[in-house]
């Protein structure tokens, strides 16, 4: 059932067993779980549970948990191959959505979130590192942003679904929850059984990594982080809250996003390959910047809804260019740093998420606007992070200061 095989020799296997083929399965399954949880968690919490913004952001803050923690995944690699604990933890991500609906009540709806929480993070954690280590650098871009269209294709369908059938066939929650969450149960289930255990051609370090020369991207983890919050927490709150959007019509309005990152998603990964990770993450940082203005508009001018939906999209395609902080990474980091690393990375992005959704839940009650205001502050943190990224960054040539203090020293 877990037979190795190195990734070499991976070739010599049927299309549908190698190591691409699984990653590609991992990038339809995760997103549909975690997406059917998404469209309908913000109509879930407020018309069953009684949710209101700071109930929201204490939800947020206890999803994000696993995030800070997800360095544990260092020491279960003591114990289980990352390719298992890969499948295991997204099969726990869709065993947890599938009952989502059944603990209504507050202290239910934390609980099996942290659960499905757990999943989800760990999962990210350890197929960050799996693709980092199975892609080739040249190819890895561009790779990288077909498995992004993969996943939003796939979750256009469940949505698709979502949008045409919930009024019709008057859908409850926990049948949708049960469908969605199930399907990536299933397809967990099979890439744990159907796949061999590839081994990568660098064994990885079995121990915390923390190195300097990774400061930078550890700094724009941080910052990702915390400004993503505010998207993933109050964007869709806001279209529920202020615009009155009913399941059908938030669902919509992913579907939008989804059919954009179809199209955009590979044209991302195509831009990092031709531009660089500096030009790239500029380009999505400066655009955040506007955006997250824009959205303070909304509640400072009132302006209204159609420009509100249209930043939503424009916001969920900016975020799509973050691939190139992954890209950017493999080209710096020693090959046996992938996994330690992706845990550190994951728990420096969650330090911000353990705290901010709760304090910006309360800051919503008194001024919205303030909140997507303090994410413009963000994102121009992020972008003179950005402008730190070398052109042609490699081990040695990590940042711009790099190269600065070399010349200094000769």
């Amino acid at each position: 059932m877990f037979k190795k095989l190195p990734i070499d020799d991976a070739a010599h296997l049927p299309v549908w067993r190698r190591p691409i083929a699984l990653l590609v399965l991992m990038a339809i399954a995760m997103p549909i779980a975690f997406n059917t949880w998404s469209a309908l968690l913000n109509n879930f919490v407020i018309e069953v549970a009684g949710f209101d913004g700071a109930d929201i952001g204490l939800l947020h803050t206890v999803r994000e948990i696993p995030g800070f923690l997800a360095i544990g995944v260092i020491f279960l690699l003591l114990f289980i191959r990352e390719q298992v604990l890969g499948m295991i933890s997204l099969l726990l991500l869709g065993v947890a959505t599938a009952l989502t609906a059944y603990f209504p009540s507050m202290g239910g709806i934390l609980m099996i979130t942290l659960l499905s929480s757990i999943g989800f993070h760990y999962y990210e954690t350890v197929n960050q590192s799996l693709q980092l280590q199975w892609l080739d650098k040249k190819r890895a871009p561009k790779v990288l942003g077909w498995l992004v269209a993969v996943g939003s294709g796939a979750t256009l369908v469940a949505y698709g679904l979502i949008v045409l059938s919930w009024k019709r066939f008057d859908l409850s929650y926990e049948v949708v929850y049960l469908v969605g969450g199930g399907i990536t149960a299933v397809i967990a289930l099979y890439c744990l059984l159907a796949f061999p255990q590839f081994e990568g051609r660098t064994p990885q370090a079995r121990k915390m990594v923390l190195k300097k020369r990774y400061w930078l991207y550890y700094a724009m983890q941080f910052m990702a982080g915390a400004r993503r919050q505010i998207f993933v927490v109050f964007a869709g709150f806001m279209m529920v809250e202020r615009f009155g959007f009913d399941v059908h019509e938030i669902t919509a309005l992913y579907l939008i996003n989804l059919v954009a990152n179809m199209i955009f998603a590979p044209m991302v990964g195509a831009a990092v390959s031709r531009f660089g990770e500096r030009r790239t993450l500029i380009f999505e940082y400066a655009g955040l910047v506007i955006v997250f203005l824009a959205y303070g508009g909304i509640y400072f001018f009132g302006w209204g809804l159609m420009l509100a939906a249209t930043l939503y999209v424009i916001d969920h395609m900016l975020f799509s260019l973050a691939l190139a902080l992954k890209t950017y990474f493999q080209k710096i980091a020693d090959p046996e740093d992938m996994a330690p690393t992706a845990a550190v990375a994951f728990t420096i992005n969650h330090i911000a998420a353990v705290f901010l959704p709760v304090l910006l839940g309360l800051l919503w009650l008194a001024s919205p606007g303030a909140v997507f205001v303090l994410a413009a502050a963000m994102a121009g943190i992020s972008l003179a992070l950005a402008l730190l990224i070398p052109r042609h960054p490699e081990k040695g040539n990590e940042t711009r200061l790099t190269r600065s203090i070399t010349v200094a020293a000769e």
